[in-house]
């Protein structure tokens, strides 16, 4: 399900024991073993006689994230009922703790991504036609959420983020045109959240997840994997059925309002993490990829074409 870290099981048994002794299918586990790739969580990987488990631990700073776990135990449980996610086994609310299935398939690259987009839309149809999720998910109310955070506490703040300002809102007004409504969305579906079990590819990971414009999942699972607007253009393509340059437009342009809002998102996690990872030169990439879209003459045309069908 993820590439497996190295991890010492006595010192993982020793810390979590009394917390996973609270589920009573842990009560039997024979290993613990931590996986690697989580920036929000830890993830364990435990073996029982019965099966395999992932248990996701929540981290302190979810609320200022913009993370709502109960929500994520909600919206998993859809996605698992659907056969879109792994199962929800287990949910300790106020203990940080998520027992979930074990999907045993191949965890995507970004190569991966390209190779497979046809089959991605296809998994993404299987996603946006299930229940609605409990809550609404909007990039630019996260985005303003996050920017009140970081100027509110005295965050670091790239430089000349605030000039982009109306630009963003120039985007909302052009997307309220053409408004289909709202689907239930993953939001986070970086290529590792993909697993391919041969047959199908399941979607992990419900952190950020919430009713959405599909055209946002789209565009961001596009930015996430960087690849070029062509690999976009057969995304869309693949979902919608046909060749929609208005689409391929709002895609791209929810892209660019995600890399925009994740910059700040990096900012916040830079200044509050624990984990030993360089979150702001990350969200310094993110920005300078914003910086020189916003100015670019594609983002001219997407404007226009993202008004008309």
């Amino acid at each position: 399900m993820y590439p497996e870290g190295v991890s010492d099981a006595s010192a993982l048994e020793r810390e979590f024991a009394q917390l996973f002794n609270k589920v009573e299918r842990l009560h039997s586990r024979t290993s613990i073993a931590e996986l690697s790739g989580g920036l929000t969580n830890r993830n364990f990987l435990i073996d029982t006689p019965e099966g395999r488990y992932v248990a996701r631990m929540s981290s302190n700073s979810s609320s200022l994230l913009s993370i709502d776990r109960n929500s994520e135990f909600v919206n998993s449980t859809i996605a698992g009922k659907g056969r879109v996610g792994a199962e929800v086994l287990e949910y300790l609310p106020g203990e940080g703790l998520l027992l979930i299935s074990y999907i045993q398939g191949k965890t995507y690259s970004a190569s991966d991504v390209a190779a497979n987009l046809s089959r991605i839309a296809t998994s993404l149809r299987g996603l946006h036609s299930l229940n609605h999720f409990d809550h609404e998910f909007n990039m630019f109310a996260t985005q303003k959420n996050y920017l009140s955070i970081v100027q509110d506490q005295g965050f670091r703040m790239p430089e000349g983020y605030l000039d982009f300002s109306p630009i963003i809102t120039e985007i909302k007004r052009a997307f309220a045109v053409l408004f289909e409504g709202l689907v239930p969305c993953n939001n986070d579906l970086l290529p590792g959240n993909f697993i391919d079990d041969g047959e199908k590819i399941w979607l992990i990971d419900y952190e950020y997840s919430g009713n959405n414009d599909a055209c946002f999942e789209l565009g961001n699972i596009w930015a996430e994997a960087f690849l070029p607007l062509e690999a976009l253009e057969e995304l869309v393509a693949a979902y919608y059925g046909g060749y929609r340059p208005d689409k391929v437009a709002r895609a791209w342009l929810w892209a660019l309002v995600g890399k925009y809002g994740w910059t700040l998102w990096a900012s916040i996690q830079s200044s509050i993490s624990d984990l030993d990872f360089d979150f702001w030169q990350w969200g310094m990439s993110k920005y300078d990829l914003a910086r020189g879209e916003f100015t670019s003459d594609y983002f001219k045309k997407a404007l226009v074409q993202v008004t008309e069908k």
